[in-house]
């Protein structure tokens, strides 16, 4: 079991000031561990990534709200975010990892609790793809709730689900711009997949986790054509996050000061950027 890297613990102040209400639309916490014991099976173990670090975290960046996505390393047990997501005031919202064994019920008292959609990991270092009629028959499940579904993918699960995901009836977001890699070029057989992926309507992505897609260190500017591409063709369906704390970074663990002016530099529009981190999120997490 792989032990993560912490994250670093002197982020720089932005040099761009946000706009008002921005969200920070993919973030994790994680334990402690000695209150939210980790999961059993999980494929990693990352350093406790509490509440508290990450509320004062986004003061520092000057983001006003955010998303926590529940991390693999917790897998079902949601407690450690819901515990975040009721001590913040209203300032968080949250995504979920469910096992399809919930009852409606359980359900209604996630979305009371600020769970605003499920996430499901395919990528092959968490694991694989989910047991897949537990993922047709939850999504089927999620429109009752106004929820959406989260996809983690790698690169060629968009060639590999390209069916299952047109067929999917809510809102789906695609993490990290696909995890596709910078190194194959704009040109990439799954980038154009995802281009094409994002004239469905129900489609969203987030422009973040450049430290993913780069081939190279900080501040990951190889990342930024494919962020400006996907900015360029579905401004009302793309969202932003810091993915602090970067779990399973292994080469260049990012600064998340220099993440958010990265941002700046591909989505130097500031109606564009408006849209990026504040009108877009509030659509799916504003209430």
């Amino acid at each position: 079991m792989k032990t993560c890297l912490a994250p670093d613990a002197n982020p720089v102040k932005p040099k761009h000031l946000l706009p008002e209400g921005s969200w920070d639309a993919h973030c994790h916490v994680f334990g402690p561990a000695a209150e939210f014991p980790f999961a059993a099976d999980r494929s990693y173990t990352p350093p406790d990534a509490p509440f508290e670090t990450l509320r004062t975290l986004h003061d520092h960046l000057g983001l006003s709200r955010g998303v926590i996505v529940q991390a693999s390393c917790h897998g079902t047990d949601n407690r450690a975010m819901l515990d975040a997501i009721a001590r913040s005031e209203g300032r968080y919202r949250g995504v979920a990892i469910v096992d399809g064994s919930e009852t409606d019920q359980q359900l209604a008292e996630m979305d009371a609790g600020g769970v605003r959609g499920v996430r499901f990991n395919f990528v092959a270092h968490l694991g694989g793809a989910p047991d897949l009629e537990v993922f047709d028959s939850t999504v089927d499940r999620l429109a009752d709730f106004g929820w959406h579904v989260v996809l983690h993918l790698d690169a060629q699960d968009i060639l590999t689900y390209a069916d299952r995901l047109t067929r999917i009836p809510v809102p789906f977001i695609i993490d990290h711009m696909g995890r596709v890699k910078a190194q194959e070029g704009i040109e990439q057989p799954s980038f154009e997949a995802l281009q094409q992926l994002m004239e469905n309507p129900l489609a969203w992505v987030k422009v973040c986790g450049a430290e993913r897609v780069s081939v190279g260190r900080r501040p990951f500017h190889d990342a930024v054509p494919f962020a400006e591409r996907l900015i360029q063709i579905a401004p009302e369906r793309v969202l932003w996050g810091t993915d602090w704390p970067h779990p399973n970074i292994t080469k260049d663990m990012p600064n998340d000061g220099e993440l958010v002016d990265l941002m700046c530099d591909f989505c130097t529009d500031p109606q564009l950027r408006q849209k990026l981190l504040v009108d877009n999120p509030m659509k799916l997490y504003g209430r």
